[in-house]
């Protein structure tokens, strides 16, 4: 399969698609302030060709920070793009459309992955399409863009999940996910007074959840949310670590990105040494393939902020891209791994 990655800076469609000829699939990211005229442009220039869309930043070795950027898929492909709308209420009520556009591909053995770009409601979101997706035997990554405007098909949406199906004609693909943090010694929280409609916790060991996370870290209240870079909670579900980012304290307690459930026992995290964990990743990906056509990949935004911070947001995309054939990906709020919704985190499909 062949994976095409173009780029404009100032938001130029067609400086975006200059070169790319017979896409069997698109994928769109763009402004907020453009995203429905880029949409409909990618129709008229395309039209009828599956695609899926979302305002975020994207990226390949360079960053398109307002731009627009195309990643299409033109050789060695089936695809099928589609919606499911009102997650927030009933995600379930369209599930059928996954299970049918899956099967349209006709989905053979650890060759077929689900793209995905939800506008919230993202837990319920997954635990619906897991049911299609794991009697397919499918795999699935994608995430959240923002402010939550999507597009299928050259039609913009709210209240939605997009996504596109992929069968890799001549090849494996698999999808993988890169968890920066390990737990901060043997520390261990339970947590109560939480509240799921928000991703609120009130509560550490029967104490103010945001005056635990100060006295832990020797931090102020200021500091708590951007602290949350180095130091997020972690759920441990056996040798996995769900990592869960601080949005906003509330009150005495703290609001998080994720859902946290009364009597959850939590861990504080520390951050790794990104460069070996980058480079554990190469090999493990190397180590399933021994040639690459494509990987794409969503980095939470916290990522994002985090290696910017640090001076190694290129360097970083630059050592990825070194596994071979086209990369490319894009800057999300949330991200997803087959079933999982999880947080400051890199999920990617790569394609043989």
């Amino acid at each position: 399969m062949k994976q095409f990655f173009g780029m404009s800076t100032s938001g130029n469609l067609s400086e975006a698609v200059k070169g790319l000829s017979n896409p069997k699939g698109l994928i769109l990211f763009s402004s907020e302030a453009n995203f429905e005229r880029h949409v409909r442009e990618l129709e008229s220039m395309f039209p009828r060709v599956p695609s899926i869309g979302c305002i975020a930043m994207s990226y390949s070795t360079e960053l398109c920070e307002s731009g627009v950027s195309v990643t299409a898929f033109t050789e060695g492909v089936d695809i099928a793009a589609n919606v499911i709308e009102n997650v927030s209420t009933k995600p379930a009520a369209q599930i059928k459309k996954l299970d049918e556009d899956i099967r349209k591909v006709r989905p053979g053995r650890e060759n077929t992955v689900v793209i995905d770009f939800c506008s919230g409601n993202d837990a319920a979101v997954l635990t619906t399409l897991e049911g299609a997706l794991r009697k397919n035997g499918v795999s699935l990554m994608g995430g959240t863009g923002s402010p939550g405007k999507l597009s299928a098909n050259g039609v913009c949406y709210e209240d939605s999940v997009v996504y596109m199906v992929i069968k890799n004609q001549n090849g494996r693909a698999k999808v993988y996910k890169e968890n920066i943090y390990k737990p901060m010694g043997d520390i261990r929280f339970v947590a109560s007074g939480t509240d799921r409609s928000r991703y609120y916790m009130g509560e550490l060991d029967g104490k103010p959840a945001k005056t635990v996370y100060m006295n832990a870290l020797n931090i102020k209240e200021s500091d708590i949310t951007t602290q949350t870079f180095k130091n997020p909670f972690g759920k441990i579900v056996g040798d996995d670590i769900r990592i869960i980012s601080i949005k906003e304290v509330s009150g005495n307690g703290l609001c998080c990105f994720r859902q946290v459930n009364d009597s959850d026992v939590l861990t504080l995290l520390e951050l790794k040494d990104y460069n070996r964990v980058a480079r554990e990743t190469i090999n493990n990906i190397q180590a399933d393939f021994s040639r690459i056509s494509a990987m794409f990949s969503v980095n939470c935004l916290f990522r994002y902020i985090l290696f910017t911070d640090n001076g190694i947001w290129n360097d970083y995309h630059k050592t990825m891209a070194q596994l071979g054939g086209s990369y490319c990906g894009f800057v999300g709020y949330g991200e997803h791994y087959n079933n999982q919704f999880v947080n400051q985190s890199m999920t990617c499909v790569v394609f043989e």
